[in-house]
């Protein structure tokens, strides 16, 4: 992997980590770092359960698999919400 694609996955990593975590409700106690391996992840997963669904590649813009990121983000963001508040 080149460099400006490590940059772009961490870029809409973050994109995508700050979507998932406004959708979530209330004050979340992750840092901003969990926030973009959150994103990054859902970005990757959303990616490929998209293509395995073939709405992947569309003419215009990729709306549902954008929807798709932005849930596995509000899920991951939400799991790591929970564990931390359970190991306090």
């Amino acid at each position: 992997m080149e460099i400006s694609g490590i940059i772009s996955a961490v870029v809409i990593g973050l994109v995508i980590g700050v979507l998932g975590r406004l959708v979530v409700p209330g004050r979340q106690h992750i840092g901003v770092l969990w926030t973009i391996v959150v994103g990054i992840v859902a970005a990757l997963l959303g990616s490929a359960i998209a293509a395995g669904l073939g709405v992947a590649d569309t003419k215009g813009p990729d709306w549902i698999e954008w929807l798709i990121q932005i849930a596995l983000a509000a899920v991951g963001v939400a799991a790591l919400d929970r564990g931390g508040r359970a190991r306090r």
